[in-house]
């Protein structure tokens, strides 16, 4: 292999994990993402896939995505995307099902001051 890069997605190298399920095994396999394009990814993991197979990806911030294999050499595997993905959502902290704004954190009371004292309690010095 050359040194000139001839693909014409671009891809992020990155490491993330993602969840792999490969069509018709309901066994999910955690994998390790070292790289993202819009378009596709390259997987690390004891995963046994072939060229050809179907598969479902999920990565963080986007979900679920369907693909194919396109190549496996190694413990490494390459999947083509069926449609194409915002792959920078992948880089960003893990997103909450809530806008965190909008949670509303009940009242503390343990680190509250205690009651001023009664007057009728006090001893005159």
């Amino acid at each position: 292999m050359t040194g000139v890069e001839t693909r014409s997605v671009a891809r992020d190298s990155l490491f993330l994990l993602a969840d792999v399920r490969v069509e018709q095994n309901a066994q999910t396999h955690r994998v390790r993402v070292r790289n993202l394009s819009d378009g596709g990814m390259m997987g690390e993991g004891q995963l046994r896939v072939q060229r050809g197979h179907r598969v479902s990806v999920e990565l963080r911030n986007i979900g679920a995505v369907g693909g194919t294999v396109a190549w496996v050499q190694d413990n490494r595997f390459g999947v083509a995307f069926d449609e194409e993905v915002d792959s920078q959502l992948a880089r960003r902290p893990p997103q909450r099902a809530e806008d965190p704004a909008a949670v509303v954190t009940p009242a503390s009371w343990t680190h509250r001051a205690p009651q001023p004292p009664q007057p009728s309690t006090l001893r005159k010095l």
